[in-house]
């Protein structure tokens, strides 16, 4: 009896949604005659609510070929129109949602028109559980007073504890083996980029790393691995929930609060010691007072848990994972006479990396490479870390491009009861890193990421100091297809077994 009461309750609730969306759909149209608008093209389903379109979603994202499936799409959506066509309108469980690759859309979408769209009610929904309200899922003052707070803990000062940032590099070189030709054994990068990047987070936000590596080294296992894989948990729980739309809500399984326990269980214990150490007037974890932590900061500003917590596991969430370095990089980088691996390698204001190297009775000042610029142009403008950004509109706006025959023909985004949802596919072969262009790594206008110094600082690091000991890479399954493990960001779905050359 129970589920045939759920079962009326849902058939209720697709109904009342049709006729929403027909309202909409009508609205919609009515509004692009008004301000004299071309409709977008609509991509063709089997079915008249767009179910076909979320199982092939969830299917693709089963293989973890999610990014590929929305490629074939935009050249389906091409061939449809014989032409190119970079945005288009879908059709999922009865709700339309645009989807574009369009640069001047996306600049709209974050800068230009930022206050006619919020990160809307599907993704609030789909993310709170994990994230509680913090920068990636409030809107208006609350996303102001958020950002606002985290802010000032992203100065230069802060973000340049490379003394930090090497221990933990050094513990990452121990756990890749060289053998007599120089070569390394078959080594999952992956996985060791995984557990630096867990103990470098752990260490600037907490003051206490997980020391994940220590223990892989030594063979034990300990509770920040455990904790680590339940945030990867909660994070795909939240994408699939992302992936059905206006239902998210309803999908809270016992595994997703599960993992969530585990995740909030873990930040807990550190925010019940920084605000301990708080009441007591002293800091009594750290004998070194002058090293910064990101949550002592906070605590100087509030002393709510709930919000100390959700702060602190956005900003965990933000601690993207490192890519691989590349093979593309200059060939005068790769074979510059980079000295031995004991030299520390140093910023300056002109954002240059620099090494001080030995030669003969001299000290030499050594510009290896502009990282800033080869991280984002050649490695993660192919494959970024947040492939998608998802925003739904809250009036009545008209997009710059994408209705009609001519690509370059705006098109409306109407209110639809206030959530018409975009996603930008950020994904794009040019290498314009400024807002407008062709790529958007770390986003851009009010919401650009504030902690973008700090994540190019840490990759920027650990890529010369790879540089300095291996000269060489090759790739162990240069035949396998890549896969996308994609969750609330990207990474590859296998391991990324390579074997490296030392220097």
């Amino acid at each position: 009896m129970e589920l045939i009461n759920v079962l009326r309750i849902l058939a209720a609730a697709l109904f009342l949604h049709m006729i929403h969306a027909l309202y909409a759909s009508w609205h919609y149209s009515r509004k692009a005659r008004s301000l004299g608008c071309l409709n977008l093209p609509l991509l063709p389903s089997m079915d008249p609510i767009g179910v076909t379109h979320l199982l092939q979603s969830l299917s693709a994202d089963r293989v973890k070929l999610l990014p590929e499936l929305f490629e074939r799409r935009f050249r389906t959506m091409s061939e449809l129109q014989k032409g190119y066509v970079s945005t288009f309108m879908i059709r999922s469980l009865g709700q339309h949602i645009v989807i574009t690759a369009d640069p001047k859309n996306i600049q709209s979408l974050l800068a230009t028109q930022f206050s006619n769209f919020e990160l809307g009610s599907v993704r609030r929904d789909s993310l709170c559980p994990l994230l509680g309200n913090g920068i990636f899922t409030a809107n208006g003052e609350q996303w102001s007073h958020s950002r606002a707070l985290l802010r000032p803990q992203f100065t230069r000062n802060q973000i340049s504890q490379l003394d930090l940032e090497e221990k933990h590099v050094l513990r990452a070189m121990d756990a890749i083996h060289v053998g007599p030709t120089g070569w390394t054994t078959s080594t999952d990068i992956q996985c060791i980029f995984f557990r630096l990047t867990l103990d470098t987070a752990t260490e600037f936000l907490f003051g206490e790393s997980a020391d994940s590596q220590l223990h892989y080294l030594e063979g034990r296992q300990c509770p920040e691995v455990s904790f680590a894989y339940s945030f990867d948990d909660s994070q795909a729980v939240c994408a699939q929930r992302l992936r059905f739309g206006w239902v998210a809500s309803l999908l809270n399984c016992l595994r997703a609060r599960q993992s969530d326990r585990e995740v909030h269980a873990f930040v807990d214990r550190f925010v019940h010691k920084a605000l301990q150490s708080q009441r007591e007037e002293a800091n009594i974890r750290h004998a070194d007072k002058t090293r910064y932590v990101f949550l002592d900061a906070l605590v100087a500003e509030t002393q709510d848990p709930i919000e100390l917590g959700s702060q602190c596991l956005n900003i965990l969430l933000a601690g993207a994972r490192y890519h691989c370095f590349t093979s593309e990089l200059d060939r005068s980088v790769i074979g510059a006479p980079l000295g031995g691996f004991q030299q520390t390698p140093r910023r300056n204001h002109s954002k240059f990396w620099h090494l001080w190297l030995a030669s003969g009775y001299k000290l030499l000042l050594i510009k290896v490479m502009p990282v800033f610029a080869i991280l984002p142009e050649r490695v993660t403008s192919s494959v970024p870390v947040v492939p998608f950004n998802r925003r739904s509109a809250v009036s009545d706006t008209a997009l710059p491009h994408g209705g009609g025959a001519d690509v370059l023909t705006s098109c409306t985004v109407a209110r639809t009861f206030g959530d018409l949802t975009l996603i930008a596919s950020i994904r794009s072969d040019g290498v314009d890193g400024k807002l407008g262009g062709s790529i958007f790594l770390l986003t851009g206008g009010p919401r650009v990421c504030i902690g973008q110094q700090f994540a190019l600082t840490e990759a920027g690091y650990t890529l010369v100091r790879l540089i300095q000991r291996f000269d060489q890479i090759e790739d162990v399954y240069p035949e396998r297809q890549i896969r996308y493990g994609l969750s609330l960001t990207s990474c590859p779905a296998d391991s990324v077994t390579v074997r490296m050359h030392q220097a």
